[in-house]
């Protein structure tokens, strides 16, 4: 990098979800003691469906947004994406249209909301996931490379693996098959680093000791390969949105006998931290 470069920037992001029911149901903390304590534990900003007061405690306690948009009805697009707006979205994670939207519609729905985000002045990500357009490996790549065929461009993307390594029931090491298409890595700027293995897509951080579970040293090479082949190219003066994105027991992510989510989310964001750190000292020493 030259000497007079902007390096890129890390920025962690926690995910509201995580921290639904929390501590527990009938004692949840309300929404600015959660964001208190997202800010506390070192976030450096919050994801959600965000909205006007979302918008006005992140500025109160200094932390950016990150937005997020459900949808597979292009008539709802931007006004979906004007309320992230009023939350103050950097960008907005999208999950676009449902498992069976046939790859030509789907192309045409992201071409339709990442042409609004770019009108409406922030970024939108389509984000792999299940129950999607981007259900499968292959319809994600089927997607991408109409997009880029229609417009020229590299399809915005948040990369959450964890779908893909369910859907396609893999084993460890799992990076070998996740890294079919390195460009779209390097363009993204969303991560989900959610741990899994081919059976789950949530395994816990922590085995209830303060140690890390078996299951999560399984999968710490996806962490470590996917910062790595991001920063394979020359990234100065980008950003990239990490979230350590761990789901609560509410919904089926966690299960009620597993390590606390957010306890589990904050362990994660120091470990993304110092793999991140360690990365950046590898590519220096180049």
């Amino acid at each position: 990098m030259a000497p007079n470069a902007t390096p890129p920037r890390l920025r962690l992001i926690a995910n509201l979800w995580t921290l639904w029911d929390h501590p527990s149901a009938r004692r949840e903390w309300s929404l600015e003691r959660k964001i208190v304590a997202i800010k506390d534990a070192g976030f450096d900003g919050f994801s959600y469906a965000i909205d006007k007061e979302h918008g006005r405690l992140a500025i109160k306690h200094d932390l950016c947004t990150v937005g997020y948009v459900s949808s597979a009805n292009p008539a709802e697009f931007r006004d979906l994406i004007k309320r992230n707006i009023e939350g103050g979205a950097l960008r907005i994670n999208v999950q676009l249209g449902n498992h069976d939207t046939p790859v030509g519609e789907a192309v045409r729905m992201a071409v339709r909301i990442i042409s609004a985000g770019d009108e409406l002045g922030v970024p939108c990500d389509i984000e792999v996931h299940r129950d999607t357009c981007t259900e499968t490996p292959e319809k994600t790549y089927a997607i991408a490379g109409a997009y880029q065929r229609a417009t020229g461009r590299l399809l915005p993307m948040t990369w959450d693996f964890s779908h893909i390594a369910v859907v396609k029931h893999l084993a460890p090491p799992y990076w070998e098959r996740l890294i079919e298409n390195p460009a779209l890595i390097q363009h993204a700027r969303q991560f989900h680093f959610r741990p899994f293995n081919g059976h789950h897509c949530q395994v816990p951080v922590t085995d209830g000791s303060n140690r890390l579970s078996t299951e999560f040293i399984q999968w710490l090479p996806v962490l470590e390969k996917t910062i790595q082949t991001w920063l394979a190219i020359d990234q100065q003066g980008h950003e990239i949105f990490a979230c350590p994105e761990l789901g609560p027991v509410r919904g089926g992510y966690n299960l009620a006998q597993l390590p606390d989510s957010w306890g589990d989310a904050k362990a994660l964001r120091g470990i993304i931290e110092r793999t991140w750190k360690k990365a950046l000292r590898t590519c220096a020493s180049k």
